[in-house]
């Protein structure tokens, strides 16, 4: 088969070099400008669907699907098939399945690249049954599902990703309770690989143990505006949308990143935490964790002050001056630090929590002030104490 693949993100780039392994005649192109070695390219969408039997979306969004697809209008062989993997709303593949009629067929997919490069992607196609030409491409790729229509197909892969945002959630509060009860790493990935998220584990472990979130297989950004989208499709999927939206990843990051325990913060016992409550903690974490000081202007009310005693002599910090503490990286024993809720209370528009910090050979007693301001909580001043040795 003649396939052209429009979109060389990961996924389009991994899918295009399979498609050439199994021997179809593949012709690229993506905005870009980027190319694949070994295979065709063409300088413009329309160029590149000439004579192709099947063209391959594999774009990040509906809106650039439709941007795509209009760029095509007349240029499209008249026995070709559009296949569009993107990961898109019920009512966008709708849309876009009745702009382009019985040349369309909606199938987005459940894998990353390394089950593309195996053949063991999941196809969720929206027809009741696939035949034709675009069924020999689609077995290269991996294992069709028949979804019935394009909406149900989307609606199904926002289901999926769902759920894996979900379990990388399990993940990540597993591995916080673990160290909360003192289970070394070693053990908690033992235990964490034989029970119903392993193979979760075995395929994020590596990169969790080394921090490696770069080059990612599945990036942060794209799960998060998957969930979002689900989200805005299913009202039940607002606390995920939430949860995901608070872990502080960069949106190039693998998804791994959501599985890492919650920087050290935990409970100690007896302590609660409501979630709104909780979220200035949270940044200010954060920022400790990662050397960030915007997740510090985040948590804190820019008129706040940092106090207490730094080398023997009182300081008193505007946030500004805090924040130059911080350098942008994280510490390089930042594996082994820990910070805890020892109290946490509120008050009408007021509350005080207290965090322990423990920091390498230094172990921080933090007091805050917090104040809800426009519906959100935030730290309104600290105090802190420093203990050595």
């Amino acid at each position: 088969m003649h396939v052209t693949v429009l979109g060389l993100g990961r996924m389009g780039a991994a899918m295009a070099a399979r498609l050439a392994d199994r021997d179809h005649t593949v012709t690229t192109w993506t905005r870009s400008g980027r190319t694949l070695p070994g295979l065709a390219s063409a300088p413009t969408a329309a160029e590149a669907v000439a004579g192709a039997d099947l063209v391959l979306l594999c774009l990040y969004d509906a809106a650039a699907c439709r941007s795509v697809l209009d760029s095509l209008s007349g240029a499209l062989p008249h026995d070709a098939v559009v296949v569009n993997t993107a990961t898109v709303g019920p009512d966008e593949a709708a849309d876009l399945a009745a702009a382009l009629g019985p040349a369309y067929l909606h199938a987005p997919v459940m894998g990353s690249t390394p089950a593309v490069a195996a053949g063991d992607l999941t196809l969720l196609a929206g027809v009741p049954s696939l035949a034709g030409p675009a069924a020999g491409v689609l077995a290269d790729l991996g294992d069709v599902v028949p979804c019935g229509s394009p909406a149900r197909a989307a609606a199904a892969k926002l289901v999926a990703n769902g759920v894996l945002a979900g379990a990388l959630l399990t993940l990540r509060d597993s591995r916080t309770r673990a160290r909360e009860l003192g289970l070394d790493a070693a053990l908690t990935w033992h235990v964490l690989e034989r029970t119903s998220v392993g193979g979760l584990v075995r395929a994020k472990r590596q990169r969790l143990d080394a921090g490696d979130l770069a080059g990612a297989d599945f990036t942060a950004g794209a799960l998060a505006k998957d969930v979002r989208l689900l989200a805005g499709h299913a009202p039940s999927a607002a606390g995920l949308l939430a949860e995901t939206e608070r872990v502080p990843l960069a949106p190039e990051d693998d998804i791994a990143g959501l599985a890492a325990p919650r920087h050290g913060l935990t409970l100690a016992p007896g302590a609660t935490a409501p979630p709104e409550v909780l979220e200035p903690l949270l940044a200010y974490v954060a920022g400790h964790a990662t050397g960030e000081a915007s997740y510090h202007r985040a948590a804190f009310l820019p008129t706040a002050h940092v106090e207490g005693l730094r080398d023997g002599a009182f300081v008193s910090w505007t946030l500004d001056e805090f924040c130059a503490l911080f350098t942008g990286k994280p510490a390089d024993d930042e594996a082994e630090r820990w910070r805890r809720i020892e109290h946490l209370s509120t008050s009408g528009s007021t509350g005080t929590a207290v965090l322990t910090l423990q920091h390498g050979a230094d172990t921080f007693t933090d007091v805050f002030v917090l104040l809800r301001v426009d519906g959100a909580w935030r730290i309104a001043n600290k105090a802190y104490h420093r203990r050595s040795g």
